[in-house]
């Protein structure tokens, strides 16, 4: 009896060992993933405050804690700027917010909702953006990373030390551009293009190494521009530039999660969701460019007819571009009109 009741025992604590190994095998797939998300602003500038910790936010919610997003702001996991998406695909950070145009030439389909005078509003390219990111550049361009989401800032603007009205004005200024196409445009303009990421503007700006910059208003207050240069060139209708941004993660980061946990993070990532980040960044625009109002500076908003001179002049490059994507086996033309017909479409849904 004594035996048996061992052997009971001993089978009844093996059950219970077993049960409890399986219970916490449970626990451990339902315990949280712990994401690191890198990218190169300040964590209270608008983009890490308003777009990436709100994205984070809902994710977390969403998950019930399963998921955790650790944020880390002005490339605290090391590395410039232009390493933030090779750090997504080889696992250095499991997501990165980056611009695409830090590393020039390499997305070049992109490129198209960069050129001049390409954009209408934020919401409207960030939407056409992300159609054409899942139509063309998914499983090519991007193939190595999982997209999140594609947008375009606001409308970019010149910020200059010296007023500039006509594109002659430019003649002999040191100009940070933040793409390849702007680069291009200020050089046809006689201006000396200077590269530098945004978090290095203001240092440039107050040493004398730029005489002026290409952005747009909303992240004119957190690089104190205002208060560096005092006249600001704005353009009528359609934008000088525009930069386009990724959210990335790491693939194979993305591919490891469980099923439900992936759908989550589908679920707040995607086409609406770049549309929100595109137009939260726009709306930003609004008390940054007050904000050089408030301090006396000159804010030059050209006419149809001025803009229509700096539309002209910046032709050549989009002629350019075309003759650059065709030597790379793209159609660059059909890209340009399928890019203006898509903001052409979507303009109307999201102008107030």
């Amino acid at each position: 009896m004594t035996k048996r009741r061992t052997l009971l025992g001993l089978v009844g604590g093996a059950a219970i060992a077993a049960l409890s190994t399986g219970y916490m095998a449970t626990q451990a797939y339902a315990q949280e993933v712990t994401l690191k998300l890198h990218q190169f602003l300040p964590a209270q500038a608008n983009v890490p405050k308003l777009v990436l910790d709100v994205w984070a936010d809902n994710i977390e919610e969403a998950s019930e804690g399963r998921i955790k997003i650790d944020r880390f702001p002005s490339m605290q996991l090391g590395g410039r700027p232009p390493e933030l998406i090779d750090q997504a695909i080889d696992g250095v950070a499991d997501i990165v917010w980056t611009v695409v145009g830090y590393t020039p030439g390499r997305f070049p389909s992109t490129e198209v909702f960069e050129l001049p005078f390409m954009m209408t509003n934020a919401r409207a390219a960030s939407r056409a953006y992300w159609e054409m990111f899942e139509k063309h550049m998914k499983d090519t361009e991007f193939q190595d990373v999982h997209i999140l989401g594609t947008w375009v800032h606001g409308p970019g603007l010149i910020h200059t030390k010296d007023p500039v009205t006509a594109p002659e004005d430019l003649q002999g200024m040191k100009i940070r551009g933040g793409s390849r196409s702007i680069n291009s445009l200020l050089t046809l303009l006689g201006a000396t293009p200077v590269g530098m990421p945004v978090p290095a503007v203001s240092e440039g700006l107050s040493k004398g190494v730029i005489d002026g910059t290409t952005i747009p208003w909303e992240v004119t207050a957190a690089l104190k521009v205002p208060e560096l240069v005092s006249n600001h060139t704005e353009f009528s209708g359609n934008a000088l530039y525009v930069l386009t941004f990724v959210l990335a993660m790491n693939k194979d980061k993305y591919e490891s999660l469980p099923a439900d946990l992936q759908q989550i993070i589908d679920d707040n990532s995607g086409l609406e969701f770049s549309v929100f980040a595109g137009g939260t960044q726009e709306d930003s625009d609004g008390p940054a460019r007050q904000l050089a109002v408030d301090r006396g500076n000159t804010i030059i908003t050209l006419d149809a007819d001025q803009t229509a001179q700096w539309r002209e002049v910046s032709q050549p490059i989009y002629d350019q571009w075309v003759e650059d994507m065709n030597g790379r086996g793209i159609d660059g033309q059909a890209l340009i009109d399928e890019a203006r017909m898509l903001i052409d479409k979507y303009t109307p849904e999201y102008t107030n």
